[in-house]
């Protein structure tokens, strides 16, 4: 069974002295084999996916973040001098670091390299690919966790019907941004915005054909490529990209880019 676990993240105080930030919950995923790659049914995967009904691949036991890493929590590790500012919102008004009243919203415009160094300041690493989507499943088979259809009562993202207080924007459900972590229901397994609000980098290297590494048992995938997986979706990615198989792209290094639209979630090791 599923248990929640509770560790506090500590920061320096301009005293010198460490006190509790805050608790960060991360959830015990069961280890076992499930359905990873193209759903049931689902006639827009690429061929990237798979073919329809996924591949059997066994994951082991694992810990997993309930919420993506907020504003707040990675400028604790700022604070903290163990992570790098990236890009904010004074570089983009996308960016949610440095923009007021977003301290539980998603970090964002992070590279790769940023994520990690925050999730080893944790004690943890980055999700594998194949973790992530045994997560972000639970107990399902269709497309989303919650069936077959997905729209902003779900999720965070673009759905092309939902506005908000944008005039004629359905990103971000109608806010042309982010919104607070946990602003939509857990998923089965307790976790909070798989699925929309920010995409999530993974450990993993891309490979189109990976899927058929990790069924052989393989889920470190590739020890080099160009591009690095990203899951789940985000607040301005429509309907498909939020589907639980689709695998997402991007260099490492954003270089000129904004990557406002992927966060992170930290994984740990079960000992």
């Amino acid at each position: 069974m599923n248990r929640a676990i509770i560790s506090a993240v500590f920061l320096l105080s301009s005293a010198g002295t460490y006190s509790a930030y805050a608790a960060s919950e991360s959830v015990l995923i069961d280890g076992g084999v499930f359905q990873m790659g193209c759903s049931v049914d689902d006639t827009d995967c690429e061929n990237d996916e798979g073919s329809q009904g996924g591949v059997t691949v066994d994951v082991p036991a694992f810990q997993l973040d309930v919420n993506e890493v907020s504003v707040a929590e990675y400028n604790a590790c700022i604070s903290a001098g163990k992570c790098q500012r990236p890009k904010d919102f004074q570089r983009n008004k996308y960016c949610n670091i440095g923009a007021v009243g977003r301290d539980d919203h998603p970090a964002n415009c992070v590279d790769w390299q940023q994520a990690l160094d925050y999730c080893h300041w944790k004690g943890g690493r980055l999700p594998l690919e194949a973790e992530w989507e045994k997560a972000a499943r639970g107990e399902s088979v269709t497309r989303y966790p919650w069936g077959q259809n997905v729209s902003c009562k779900h999720a965070i993202l673009d759905d092309g019907v939902t506005m908000g207080s944008v005039s004629n924007e359905p990103d971000g459900c109608g806010e042309d941004r982010t919104w607070p972590r946990g602003s939509r229901a857990a998923n089965s397994l307790g976790l909070n915005d798989m699925h929309g609000n920010a995409g999530e980098w993974t450990m993993n290297w891309y490979e189109k054909d990976a899927l058929a590494r990790y069924a052989k048992g393989d889920l470190v995938g590739p020890s080099s490529g160009r591009q690095r997986v990203v899951r789940g979706g985000s607040w301005d990615e429509n309907t498909n990209n939020l589907r639980s198989s689709f695998r997402n792209v991007k260099p490492p290094v954003s270089g000129r880019g904004i990557y406002g639209s992927i966060g992170f979630r930290c994984a740990y090791d079960v000992k």
